[in-house]
């Protein structure tokens, strides 16, 4: 028996909002128990899977926002040169 989550691949096209959501989903299909160990395996790689899409985008936003506090700072290195001048 193959169920969506363990038939769809993770991969960039999901959102981060979707993999999170499938991803809880394997956790609770998990702890809730009664899986083969083959199931269980399965839904283990699923789950590192989306682990790993997860990541991929919390690194991008991390990047962005690192992105965005270095030219504010520059901005302001600039603004205070200004100020002495």
């Amino acid at each position: 028996m193959t169920t969506e989550t363990e038939a769809a691949p993770a991969d960039s096209s999901l959102s981060y909002e979707q993999a999170r959501a499938e991803l809880v989903e394997v956790v609770q299909r998990l702890e809730a128990g009664g899986s083969t160990l083959e199931e269980s395996l399965e839904l283990w790689e699923r789950g590192e899977e989306l682990a790993a899409v997860c990541r991929a985008w919390l690194e991008g936003a991390r990047a962005r926002l690192d992105a965005v506090l270095e030219e504010e700072a520059g901005d302001d290195g600039e603004a205070d040169e200004d100020e002495e001048d």
